[in-house]
């Protein structure tokens, strides 16, 4: 049996993990998901890692939760969903590599992500609604936040897939690429926000993330309190002068 999540720097501060339960489409059961947050942890902690990318090894990015491993009731899934919720929090940019399908706990993993970038053969869905089941890893929050509630409903509420090209239109992706170029354009994002201050980066991560979930008014204070900080800590190259 082999590594269930294969880990590789490719580039300078860039670090890639694979999801690798190919046979079981990437399927997160106990095992991949104790490997993905030790390895989230190491990269969160260790300064020589400034991005991760996350993947999935072909022909799927992840099918959501493995229900050989948590169909019992006193399954612990809350362990998959301590896994998604630390993503946003980890201080540093990952980018989700979607390389196909990334289904229910599947999408809330790449949703958990900064962005994602989707190959043409990507599909996503949220199954929860035809397996009974609903979301405790942010399906119902995150997936509106990015592609409004009514195109949200529609895909929790039918639980039918959507293409590639209909998650670029409605906002849930990136950009859209051949499936040879998707991992050389993460890893080029990667690479160009891996070689600025990472300070800055996660100062300006966090304005987006706190404004993006404020009032106008509000995201414009935030916007001025960090860069009142980043100035006060003397670390600001430079000022804006008026036109």
């Amino acid at each position: 049996m082999g590594d269930v999540l294969l880990r590789a720097e490719v580039g300078e501060g860039v670090l890639l993990l694979t999801l690798n339960r190919p046979a079981q489409r990437n399927a997160i059961d106990l095992e991949l998901c104790d490997r993905l947050s030790a390895a989230l942890t190491d990269f969160r902690d260790d300064p020589r890692w400034r991005v991760a990318i996350v993947t999935g090894a072909a022909p799927a990015f992840c099918a959501g939760l493995d229900l050989k491993s948590f169909a019992a009731p006193d399954a612990p899934r809350h362990r998959v969903t301590e896994l998604i919720h630390m993503v946003p929090g980890l201080g540093k940019p990952v980018i989700a590599a979607v390389n196909g399908a990334a289904y229910t706990g599947g999408l809330e993993l790449a949703l958990a992500c900064d962005f994602i970038l989707a190959a043409e053969e990507a599909r996503f869905a949220d199954t929860h609604a035809r397996i009974g089941a609903l979301s405790g890893s942010g399906m119902g929050s995150r997936l509106p936040h990015a592609v409004g509630p009514r195109f949200a409903k529609q895909m929790m509420l039918a639980c039918e897939p959507i293409d590639a090209a209909t998650a670029l239109r409605v906002g849930l992706v990136n950009e859209l690429l051949p499936a040879d170029r998707l991992l050389p354009r993460a890893i080029a994002l990667a690479g160009a926000i891996a070689g600025h201050d990472p300070a800055l980066i996660r100062i300006a991560r966090d304005v987006v993330d706190r404004g993006s979930a404020a009032t106008l008014a509000e995201a414009i204070a935030i916007e001025s309190e960090a860069l009142a900080t980043r100035k006060a800590e003397g670390a600001m190259r430079w000022e804006a002068k008026p036109a």
